[in-house]
């Protein structure tokens, strides 16, 4: 299945964020079955907040289109976005999003609100999602019990 390769390819890119030591989170934008922008979480590794996957890949997407409306894209994320990401996603007019697992704290693609098809504004995204929802649910568990393990072990050496 098409929605599950390129989640695959999202995965690689938050297993990416995971050898940095950062929130394992992916993402890759899809325009007539090619990957035109990748991104993974780095904001502690950039020191800044704007450094969430989603908006590198639709960084990267809109110089390889020359244009920042990303009209017959779909965006592939192994978690569900945030509201900074799930705004930008709106306003690069992306056709598609393909949301891994869900985030109960912070996701605005229909946990805590959903950015993506309020009616309210000019566009709204198409949203699957539960693809892969095992794998990503996985790295992130996991990339969480290590950092907890981390940080105790660092309080007992202190």
């Amino acid at each position: 299945m098409t929605d599950e390769k390129y989640m695959r390819e999202a995965l690689k890119q938050a297993k990416r964020a995971y050898q940095l030591g950062e929130v394992p989170i992916g993402c890759v934008i899809v325009y007539q079955g090619k990957i035109i922008g990748r991104g993974y979480n780095k904001r502690n590794t950039s020191k800044t907040t704007l450094a969430h996957a989603e908006l590198t890949a639709i960084n990267k997407a809109s110089k390889k289109m020359g244009d920042w409306r990303l009209e017959d894209c779909t965006i592939y994320i192994t978690l569900e976005p945030c509201q900074m990401c799930a705004g930008a996603i709106v306003q690069a007019r992306i056709k598609r999003a393909v949301i891994g697992t869900m985030n109960p704290k912070a996701g605005c693609g229909g946990s805590i609100l959903n950015l993506l098809q309020m009616e309210e504004f000019n566009h709204q995204v198409d949203i699957t999602y539960g693809v892969l929802e095992d794998e990503c649910t996985n790295i992130l568990q996991t990339f969480f019990k290590e950092l907890r393990i981390r940080n105790k072990m660092e309080k007992l050496e202190a």
